[in-house]
């Protein structure tokens, strides 16, 4: 019997705080990258937050700029309502709202096409930063810096909160002073990941971009995020939290099934149900 081709189709990561797990030497998210046929490679970075986000949002812009593969340049937004930031093809797009007591900081998305990353987005929990714990230029500067390392296929390079930082944004750590920016290793993997080239591009131009959005119909998964859905839990963490999330989205041209995979990462004081989405 042939066996069906399966797609994912969006991929999170989410900042949260308090869950133990040992450092990694190789960082990169899965195989996930964009596909390009030159390095370095521009991508348009959507600016889509509010104005005391915008200091935070271009010192990660040129970190990750110090990268021998990346070029990023910043694009006024918004083009998406800032409580889905969903982005357009090509580009990744930063947001920030009040998305609620739902245990975590901020979240990472993006969307892919076999392993090629066709857009990403990144949003920052303003429940959780306009209040003392978090409102904070090191807690800012961290979570906006290592949600958009995500957008590029990175992971993080330790995910145990007590262990000693490693002086990278891409470090889990409840003191982020020294945890704000990457670091060599961090510069190292990009080049790893974005060793090689590809035969297309999945960096698309702004007009372009935006033209495609504005002319598509609501996603599936657009349609389903108004209920603030993850769909069916496939993974738990060590507290009995679920942590991994798949739900499918629909079918591609090929007839082949799309889905949706959903990674949280709760705050130490989240229930072991999780929170509400936005």
């Amino acid at each position: 019997m042939h066996r069906p081709t399966i797609r994912l189709f969006v991929v999170v990561a989410v900042f949260v705080l308090l869950l133990p797990v040992s450092a990694m030497a190789n960082h990169s998210w899965g195989s996930y990258h964009w596909a390009r046929t030159s390095n370095p490679f521009t991508l348009k970075v959507i600016d889509n937050v509010t104005s005391i986000w915008d200091s935070y949002l271009d010192v990660a812009r040129n970190d990750w700029n110090s990268s021998t593969v990346l070029n990023l340049t910043e694009v006024s937004g918004p083009v998406s309502n800032p409580k889905r930031c969903t982005s357009v093809a090509g580009q990744i797009e930063v947001c920030n709202s009040t998305y609620g007591s739902n245990g975590w900081l901020g979240i990472a998305g993006i969307s892919i096409s076999g392993s090629h990353i066709t857009k990403g987005y990144t949003k920052l929990n303003d429940t959780y930063f306009n209040s003392p714990s978090y409102n904070t230029p090191a807690w800012r500067q961290m979570v906006t810096c290592q949600e958009i390392g995500h957008d590029f296929g990175l992971d993080h390079q330790d995910e145990n909160f007590s262990n000693a930082n490693l002086g990278t944004c891409m470090d889990y750590t409840n003191s982020p002073g020294t945890n704000q920016h990457p670091n060599t290793h961090d510069y190292q993997q990009l080049e790893t990941i974005y060793g090689h080239l590809d035969s297309t591009t999945t960096v698309s131009s702004v007009i372009d971009s935006m033209a495609k959005s504005m002319a598509r119909p609501r996603s599936i998964r657009e349609i389903m995020a108004d209920a603030g859905q993850w769909g069916t839990p496939v993974r738990f963490d060590e507290l009995g939290r679920p942590n991994v999330f798949i739900m499918p989205t629909g079918m591609n041209k090929d007839g082949e099934t799309e889905f949706e995979v959903t990674h949280v990462l709760w705050t130490s004081d989240s229930n072991r149900n999780g929170g509400d989405d936005e």
